[in-house]
């Protein structure tokens, strides 16, 4: 993964996530936090959610992180991220990944005290950096 794509990943920290179920498509804002090496994305909702009943019956998932929030007088870079919901996680698991969005995102504090809250896994599957209109990069990991 080129170093450009880690960084603008790591560097934010709110993405758009589009699921589908039955033909329909569904966007949703989230907080979010990388692995390490920025195969995976992990955030977290409610197991009563449209995007989590989505994710449940289509895996298949879009990403979208930018350079807006980061500012600056450089041209606006998006990076699409296609990505697979990986399901049933063990606790140990969860536990480590919870610990990594609260780290990023303190104010989910509350929100990880619902038991109704549950964690998603992204894996990702393939990346396209758009930097400008006209600049496009794509590649399978």
């Amino acid at each position: 993964m080129r170093s450009d794509i880690k960084n603008l990943i790591q560097e934010n920290c709110v993405c758009v996530m589009a699921t589908v179920s039955g033909g329909q498509p569904h966007c949703s804002l989230m907080s979010y936090a990388p692995d390490a090496d920025c195969r995976e994305i992990y955030m977290a909702t409610h197991k009563e959610t449209k995007k989590y009943r989505n994710l449940a019956a289509n895996p298949s998932v879009s990403l979208l992180i930018d350079s807006r929030e980061a500012g600056g007088e450089s041209q606006t870079k998006a990076l699409t991220v296609t990505g697979t919901f990986q399901g049933i996680i063990d606790e140990q698991r969860k536990t480590v990944i919870q610990e990594a969005l609260l780290k990023r995102h303190p104010d989910l504090k509350e929100f990880f005290a619902d038991p109704a809250s549950e964690i998603i896994v992204i894996r990702v599957r393939a990346l396209q950096l758009l930097d400008g209109i006209t600049d496009a990069y794509y590649e399978t990991v």
